[in-house]
């Protein structure tokens, strides 16, 4: 029998406006984020939202995991992430919108 696992997992949309810079971002986070012992399970382009609670418009659609709450928080907090974030992120999004965080049981 496989090890039990926790997970803390966000269902983010994004309203990408400049696709080629943003997957340069993801190109420079996914190394880092790997680091943390994260990852992405999900990760859709999407054209049309049908219903939503928030108003900004969103075109992506991902599911990101993290092992803790605790991770995850480090991961944005840490400077070399933030390095990333401001060069590619910043200038590529639009908007985002958190969808759902949840502790998963793996």
């Amino acid at each position: 029998m496989g090890k039990t696992q926790f997970a803390y997992e966000t269902i983010v949309g994004l309203q990408v406006k400049n696709e080629d810079l943003y997957t340069d971002y993801r190109k420079a986070m996914t190394p880092l984020l790997k680091q943390y012992g994260g990852g992405f399970r999900y990760d859709f382009r999407i054209k049309e939202t049908l219903i939503s609670e928030n108003p900004k418009e969103i075109n992506r659609v991902f599911l990101i995991f993290f092992p803790s709450k605790e991770t995850k928080e480090r991961f944005f907090a840490d400077p070399e992430y933030l390095k990333i974030r401001e060069t590619y992120f910043t200038p590529s999004v639009a908007s985002t919108t958190i969808i759902s965080e949840y502790d998963r049981f793996q």
